[in-house]
């Protein structure tokens, strides 16, 4: 079945942490699923993230010529990143040999690529051309390196997905008050008055 890429599957705040959302329930081995199962998700999710994503892309769109070439380099690429980040949100530092795989994928991802990227104002570039989604995918994740992007990293409370805290206290712990936040709550609610309930992040997502 189709995923329907819905605004509360785009809640990392960023496109790299969007991507490594597409890993849902991580750590739980019995209930873990990827959404990139089937390679043609990628290129569903790619258009929904130039919608979503467009403040952050410039108004560049995404593209995906082929999904199933660019399966593995998306994938491992968004592993790394998910590593990478993970950490870093728990221990406010990154690991020197995750960011060394790290470096590898985004290299990969931009390998043959051809414009400019990086200009504060563009960073996506400024062709009209749509830009390769992996291209796109790997200047995004490239964007949380400085400190003061990658501390301000979160791991939601209830679903444990990766997102970027933006509020001005740095003090979220959801990263959808909608969904997880009001599941959690309801939840808690419901532990207090009845009997221990089932973990709901999985339905919530």
């Amino acid at each position: 079945m189709a995923v329907a890429w819905t605004p509360h599957r785009f809640t990392g705040g960023v496109l790299a942490l969007d991507t490594t959302n597409t890993v849902v329930l991580r750590g739980d081995a019995r209930n873990s699923f990827d959404r990139f199962a089937d390679a043609g998700e990628i290129g569903r999710f790619a258009q929904a993230a130039t919608g979503f994503r467009a403040e952050e892309l410039g108004g560049r769109a995404l593209s995906v010529a082929d999904a199933q070439a660019i399966h593995g380099l998306v994938v491992e690429l968004r592993e790394t990143t998910d590593r990478l980040f993970r950490d870093a949100a728990l221990r406010g530092s990154m690991r020197a040999d995750a960011l060394s795989d790290f470096l590898a994928a985004t290299s990969s991802a931009l390998k043959g690529k051809a414009g400019r990227i990086g200009d504060p104002a563009k960073p996506f570039g400024e062709s009209e051309e749509p830009m390769p989604f992996e291209a796109a995918l790997a200047v995004s994740a490239l964007s949380l390196l400085p400190a003061d992007r990658h501390r301000r990293l979160r791991i939601c409370q209830n679903c444990r997905w990766l997102f970027f805290d933006r509020s001005r206290n740095s003090s979220r712990l959801w990263c959808d008050m909608a969904v997880c936040g009001n599941r959690n709550k309801a939840r808690r609610h419901y532990q207090r008055h009845r009997a221990p309930s089932k973990d709901t992040a999985h339905d919530a997502h």
